[in-house]
């Protein structure tokens, strides 16, 4: 019987991973090692004693006596906080989905990849801020990353078969979120509601914030080169309001793969889970006719300066993308706090990379997982400091 655990499993990736199990057959097919989340415990014990799963793991310490009672009599160990998270990962299973949101998931997976496992990587921040090592550690263990997010999966897709030296460009699509047509003069006053609502896709508030601000798909860019190894300028973003086509592959001779599916993350997961075989996944079937025709645009630089901001990051190399990730998380939590102007997050985010470039602290290559979290820690505490400056002055 095949093993597996869940990473971030109350979450949105979460939540269709631990649907797809169940229509698979559930406990009866799969052997559950472990289910993390956060301070969900209700949602996190029903699907522990759901999938019979060997652990439970909530990252709030606070939140393990819910916890204990609500597994009471099941038989599943319950624990918390980051050791158990990390214990967690210590425990083999032969695919492991890891859908921690954020630079947290980043340790964890790279605890998972010693066992050879397969990894579902969800957790784009992984990439971004750890991308050598990460993939130097899958190389050393014999494990093998899939990746989960739609474009990526998309283009690991198109790639199937394929010589990756002839590839000339890998065009990841954007939404383009629910402000891509809004006047500038209107997005200074966008609210958190306003930015959480996707017109596309249903996912958690910090992934939605993220794609309406298009620092989402500025991780993508930086984890497109990392996962695929293709230089920054063979990498492009296009806006496709539709979200059908999720990445497009150009090859040398001119011909041009696109990968095409509903707006749903099912597909991804359930790839990554059935790969190397195609296994059935209930998502909409695309009724072509009736979608009638698809757009794109270029993205606008001024709206959306994320953007330009990554392509800074894979310029510079080294720690900078441990920089932007930790910096972006402090600009998020400042205007999911109403603190921060939707506006103003890349402004925060541009000015903590200016001010440790001018250190000369982002582009040495780390040696080492310390190296990441070390980087991720000061970028923060920079960010806090210039935060605390916009609100002064404000």
């Amino acid at each position: 019987m095949r093993s597996i655990s869940i990473f971030g499993a109350t979450g949105s990736i979460g939540e269709s991973t631990f649907d797809l199990i169940c229509r698979a057959g559930g406990a009866d097919a799969y052997r559950t090692v472990a289910l993390t989340g956060a301070r969900n415990v209700k949602r996190l014990a029903e699907m522990a004693r759901t999938l019979r799963a060997e652990i439970a793991v909530t990252a709030e310490e606070d939140c393990l006596p819910a916890l204990r009672e609500a597994l009471a009599g099941s038989g599943i160990h319950a624990a918390a906080g980051r050791a158990a998270l990390l214990e967690a990962a210590d425990r083999p299973a032969d695919w492991i989905m890891s859908a921690i949101v954020g630079a947290a998931g980043l340790e964890p997976g790279m605890r998972a990849l010693r066992h050879g496992t397969t990894l579902a990587l969800a957790n784009k921040e992984s990439l971004v801020t750890a991308g050598p090592l990460l993939m130097a550690e899958a190389r050393r263990f014999g494990a093998t990353i899939l990746p989960v997010d739609s474009e990526h999966s998309a283009v690991f897709q198109a790639l199937t078969g394929e010589q990756t030296d002839k590839v000339e460009r890998v065009i990841i699509t954007a939404s383009g979120g629910p402000f891509r047509d809004w006047p500038m003069e209107r997005m200074r006053e966008v609210t958190l509601a306003q930015a959480v609502a996707h017109p596309n896709w249903s996912m958690g508030q910090r992934i939605s914030v993220d794609s309406a601000s298009m620092f989402n798909k500025a991780l993508e860019l930086i984890e497109t080169r990392e996962y695929f190894g293709f230089a920054p300028e063979q990498i492009e973003v296009i806006v496709h309001p539709q979200s059908i086509i999720h990445a497009l592959v150009g090859f040398c001779d001119g011909g041009v793969m696109a990968h095409l599916g509903p707006a749903d993350m099912r597909h991804a997961i359930g790839f990554a889970l059935h790969w190397p075989d195609r296994g059935e996944v209930p998502v909409e079937r695309l009724d072509l006719a009736r979608i009638a025709q698809l757009q794109f645009q270029a993205p606008d630089p001024e709206r959306f300066p994320a953007l330009r901001l990554a392509r800074e990051v894979m310029e510079t190399g080294g720690l900078a993308g441990a920089a932007f990730n930790a910096a972006k998380e402090v600009a998020l939590d400042h205007f999911i706090a109403g603190k921060l102007p939707f506006l103003g997050m890349s402004g925060l985010v541009e000015d903590c990379l200016a001010r440790l470039s001018d250190e000369n602290r982002l582009g040495n290559a780390p040696d080492a997982l310390e190296d990441v979290l070390s980087m991720d820690h000061l970028a923060r505490s920079v960010a806090q400091q210039a935060a605390a400056k916009a609100l002064t002055r404000k």
